[in-house]
């Protein structure tokens, strides 16, 4: 008997393989994470432009420490130097070319490129957000799984804590954990620092909210679950409570805070300039803070992009994430 002859594309039976459908959805995420920062790069641009004052006027007075006013003769060079005299839509393009080419522009203040400050600053704010990215995801899945369709007392308990925790304004919950475990017990440092002890506060700070939506968006869907006839057959085979939760429901129950996970980095990093200056930790809070008060814009605009493209990217990753935990969103 003859053979079927396989050619490129096809599979033993003739059939080109169909592109799984996730695959497709990472693409249409990369292009809307293209479109997403584009969108805050022009924003951020035109609000350059909106504000009041001369441009070249700030950095002077940047650089001289002065508050003063300059003649057309003495703003020329400056103007030339930042290409400030050049129509806006050239400025405007020339600006998207160098955010192309990783270039944010230069720091009014510190005549140092900005991407250049914001990545000697970022790193302690990175370890922030993802330790309190973990922490939250530790509160919120032990709470659902000790408290989640228990006895009516400790299930309106667990629920109780979330909506309470979920509700938590950053400055007010770290100002009060500051004054009790720092000022009054003196367990933990007044400045947070890079140590591992100034890390605790303010990581718990950003993670107790957090972990109150991710248990709101999780209960409700872990509850679901254990109504499944697969929950059912697991227990009849003898399965421990315990196990059954963890191995078998907890899986399905979990995307919907998975998705919420790619919005809370993005939350995360703007709670991180709150939460950074009221524990005097370094960081892109402080960094933020003192270029808004010397309306240093570039700077300013500079971490915005970044706050946009760490958000896109974690969008990206939820998808991903998406496949990993569930093969049956692979196609």
């Amino acid at each position: 008997m003859g053979t079927f002859a396989e050619t490129p594309g096809t599979t033993a039976i003739g059939v080109k393989p169909r592109r799984a459908p996730w695959l497709k959805r990472i693409a249409w995420r990369v292009l809307a994470a293209i479109f997403v920062l584009w969108a805050a790069a022009t924003f951020t641009f035109f609000v350059q432009e909106l504000l009041p004052g001369s441009k070249a006027t700030l950095i002077l007075n940047q650089e001289h420490g002065t508050q003063q006013t300059y003649s057309a003769k003495e703003l020329k060079p400056v103007e030339e130097r930042y290409g400030f005299d050049e129509p806006v839509t050239t400025q405007y393009f020339n600006y998207i070319k160098g955010l192309a080419h990783g270039d944010l522009g230069t720091s009014y203040q510190q005549h140092k490129p900005v991407l250049t400050i914001i990545s000697e600053e970022v790193g302690p704010t990175i370890v922030l957000t993802v330790t309190s990215l973990i922490l939250a995801w530790i509160f919120a899945l032990a709470t659902i799984l000790l408290t989640a369709r228990r006895k009516r007392a400790v299930s309106a308990l667990g629920s109780g804590w979330e909506i309470f925790s979920a509700g938590l304004p950053y400055y007010w919950l770290g100002v009060i954990l500051l004054v009790v475990f720092s000022i009054e017990l003196k367990i933990f440092p007044v400045q947070g620092g890079t140590s591992v002890e100034g890390l605790v506060l303010p990581a718990l700070t950003l993670a107790i909210p957090l972990a109150g939506f991710i248990g709101q968006v999780t209960r409700d869907e872990f509850e679901k679950v254990l109504d499944q006839p697969f929950v059912t057959s697991a227990r009849a085979r003898g399965m421990g409570d315990l196990a059954v939760r963890v191995k078998h429901v907890l899986r399905h129950a979990v995307l919907p805070a998975v998705t919420l996970s790619g919005w809370a980095l993005g939350a995360l990093i703007s709670g991180a300039v709150i939460v950074e200056t009221v524990f005097a930790r370094p960081g892109i809070g402080q960094m933020i803070v003192t270029a808004a008060t010397n309306r240093d814009v570039p700077l300013v605009s500079g971490v915005v992009m970044l706050v946009a493209f760490i958000y896109v990217i974690s969008n990206i990753l939820v998808d991903v994430a998406y496949a990993i935990i569930d093969p049956r969103l692979r196609g």
